[in-house]
């Protein structure tokens, strides 16, 4: 059944940072947001409870919109205990091997820690961390067109065998095979 919606794109995603202002900056000196408007308010527009906020936008290049609050009277950030902080993240993609490699050596030189290039079988990342915990990855894609196609034919297949057995389905274990380090 289709849905009687038609998405043009995702408008933004927002997330809360501890200090809009530093957050702001963070972003444009790491990976080179622009930063592009502020809300800010007393009252919260949707419910009209009384809860000061700055609410930041940063582009993050094609059309792309990332979104920070601050929310100073709220208890101070946490994290979901019963979820692994490698979960919960947000990528972005990067251009190519060339590009991951020269970003992961920009972030490192600021003095992040950088995990990776880990490979997925159809892209590469890194991984970091942003000044309010949340996880980053900087991605590029290295599959085939027989690659993509294979994997949206099994998606189905995988997710109902998921369900039936919540256990890890091996319809696609090929994209374990890093070719690269092979002998």
């Amino acid at each position: 059944m289709t849905a009687p919606i038609t998405l043009n794109r995702i408008h933004h995603v927002a997330y809360r940072c501890k200090d809009a202002q530093a957050t702001a900056d963070w972003y444009a000196r790491v990976l080179g947001m622009e930063f592009t408007t502020a809300f800010a308010e007393d009252h919260v527009p949707s419910t009209g409870e009384y809860d000061p906020y700055m609410h930041i936008f940063l582009d993050c290049g094609g059309g792309n919109v990332l979104a920070f609050f601050e929310l100073p009277n709220q208890p101070e950030m946490g994290k979901d205990p019963n979820t692994p902080a490698w979960v919960q993240h947000i990528a972005f993609e990067v251009a190519d091997l060339d590009a991951l490699l020269a970003a992961k050596a920009h972030i490192a030189a600021q003095g992040i820690d950088v995990i990776g290039p880990t490979f997925h079988g159809i892209f590469r990342s890194i991984y970091f961390f942003d000044p309010n915990g949340h996880r980053l990855e900087l991605a590029c894609n290295i599959g085939t067109a027989e690659q993509y196609a294979e994997l949206k034919r099994v998606a189905p297949l995988m997710l109902q065998e998921w369900s039936a057995t919540k256990k890890a389905p091996h319809h696609a274990d090929w994209l374990h095979v890093d070719l690269d380090k092979l002998p």
